[in-house]
């Protein structure tokens, strides 16, 4: 049963969710792949927005959402579905008041899981960092993306092995870089059936409405707090470019604290220090988040 194994999401707008001419480019081109029947994958970073794009489009395209987190762990029966436990039938038979008998057999219980069930009924699948399971995990969507067909193990219980795909269903893809730790590198077959968008950085707009709608700090502020997020991440000198994710962080931080930047305050620049070494650097890279540290301290008296 559809409620047994599958969470489905009902599409409604994200909260504080903000369509600057960047985002509103970007969802537009890619809500014209999907109507022209190709299934949509962004590309990009940690704390690059390609989730909460996803999930922006998918409630564009007004269809329940399934929602798949990739995972090292992943076989295909975690995407298409198994047999989970076992169904008992019993009868009896007391046609002849003297003569009891029963019959009794057990059988396994196949159960669908989420892409099995979005294909069916034509939802919506969200495929978070597919490339964080592994390639041979995720062959079963080759057929389901060209041939619009899901091959199905044959303890199903059903005569036909083959599922067509509901015509409505839609398939939006997200993946960080294949250098980035614990990623797998996708098959040339299935990246040739999506269209990539490479989400980079926001302009600047963009990052600062994002950051106020997630703080609701001052533009002033906001606009400090983003200037110096964007002068670490120009420095170069970093091990890993600071996001939106950074800004947002440091501005609700400030907000609750109800800190002000300035140059002169010291709190504000621990707080920069924090979470902008913290997001630079690997774990355990003291060096490089030394170095971060004194990028952040010349930033703040630049532009405070």
């Amino acid at each position: 049963m559809l409620e047994e194994m599958t969470t489905v999401i009902e599409p409604s707008p994200l909260p504080d969710f903000v369509e600057t001419p960047y985002i509103k480019g970007i969802t537009d081109r890619a809500i014209s792949y999907i109507k022209a029947g190709f299934p949509i994958h962004f590309r990009g970073g940690s704390g690059s927005g390609k989730t909460t794009l996803a999930m922006h489009i998918a409630g564009r395209i007004e269809r329940p959402v399934v929602m798949i987190h990739g995972d090292e762990e992943f076989t295909t029966s975690n995407l298409i579905g198994g047999e989970y436990g076992y169904r008992f039938r019993k009868v009896v038979d007391r046609f002849v008041s003297r003569v009891l008998k029963t019959e009794e057999d057990m059988v396994k219980r196949w159960v669908d899981n989420r892409l099995t069930v979005a294909c069916k009924y034509g939802f919506t699948l969200i495929y978070d960092e597919f490339t964080r399971s592994r390639p041979e995990a995720n062959n079963i969507l080759l057929s389901i993306l060209q041939e619009k067909i899901i091959d199905l193990p044959v303890g199903r219980g059903v005569e036909e092995p083959y599922l067509k795909v509901n015509p409505n269903f839609t398939a939006i893809f997200t993946s960080n870089p294949e250098e980035y730790a614990g990623v797998h590198k996708s098959q040339d077959a299935l990246r040739d059936r999506m269209v990539t968008i490479d989400v980079d950085h926001f302009d600047y707009e963009t990052e600062v409405a994002v950051t106020q709608a997630k703080s609701n700090l001052s533009r002033h502020h906001v606009e400090t707090i983003v200037n110096i997020v964007r002068g670490v991440r120009e420095s170069g000198k970093c091990e890993f470019a600071p996001t939106v994710r950074g800004c947002i962080m440091i501005a609700r931080t400030l907000k609750i604290r109800k800190l002000a930047p300035a140059s002169a305050n010291i709190a504000f620049i621990q707080v920069c220090q924090d979470i902008l070494a913290s997001e630079t650097s690997r774990v355990g890279s003291k060096k490089n988040q030394n170095r971060v540290k004194e990028i952040v301290k010349e930033l703040v008296e630049r532009y405070c």
